[in-house]
């Protein structure tokens, strides 16, 4: 089981949050605000907060923004996880990963089964990597959101979770961008 090693010092991570969705504005978005409130409550920092329409090109459009922007580490996004016409949040963010990261989705519905039970099924939490940006998709619920944070990120985004974390790998992820392609490549 994770536990939190006291001796190591928290590291504070720049994290993003958008919601995706057609109708909310930043009053009324009681899924953003949750994982705003939890993540600056754990000693993060809330490096960006925007809302944007369940259209691929505009989420596309801000998830490259911030994958890009050196300022941020982390991104949530809440929101257009499940299946009507509208929910396109895996299809514009999933073709960004570098590396997926399967085990999120498995441990989202895993805590979301213990609660909701199969209704988990409706939803398509994805997690990911790009451009050394961790990126974690989230359905557009306040309680997914909060069961997102506080059963998944909230310890793997903190550097003292043992037996490992996100944050300590943190300086390797672009590590293949540094390594020379060709065997005997000098850079």
């Amino acid at each position: 089981m994770a536990s939190i090693d006291e001796t190591k010092q928290f590291i504070p991570l720049n994290i993003a949050v958008l919601t995706v969705s057609d109708t909310r504005a930043l009053a009324d978005d009681k899924s953003g605000q949750t994982l705003a409130d939890r993540l600056t409550l754990a000693g993060h920092h809330l490096a960006a907060r925007e809302i944007v329409t369940d259209d691929v090109e505009a989420i596309r459009a801000v998830i490259r923004r911030w994958i890009a922007d050196a300022g941020i580490d982390v991104v949530i996004t809440t929101g257009g996880t499940g299946f009507t016409g509208r929910d396109v949040t895996p299809e514009a963010i999933e073709p960004l990963f570098e590396k997926r990261m399967d085990g999120f989705s498995i441990a989202f519905h895993m805590l979301s089964h213990a609660k909701i039970g199969t209704s988990t099924i409706q939803s398509r939490a994805t997690a990911g990597v790009a451009g050394a940006t961790y990126i974690f998709c989230l359905p557009g619920s306040p309680g997914a959101c909060r069961d997102g944070w506080d059963g998944i990120l909230a310890s793997q985004l903190d550097y003292r979770t043992r037996p490992c974390n996100f944050v300590e790998i943190m300086p390797r992820l672009d590590e293949h961008l540094r390594r020379p392609k060709a065997q005997g490549a000098t850079v």
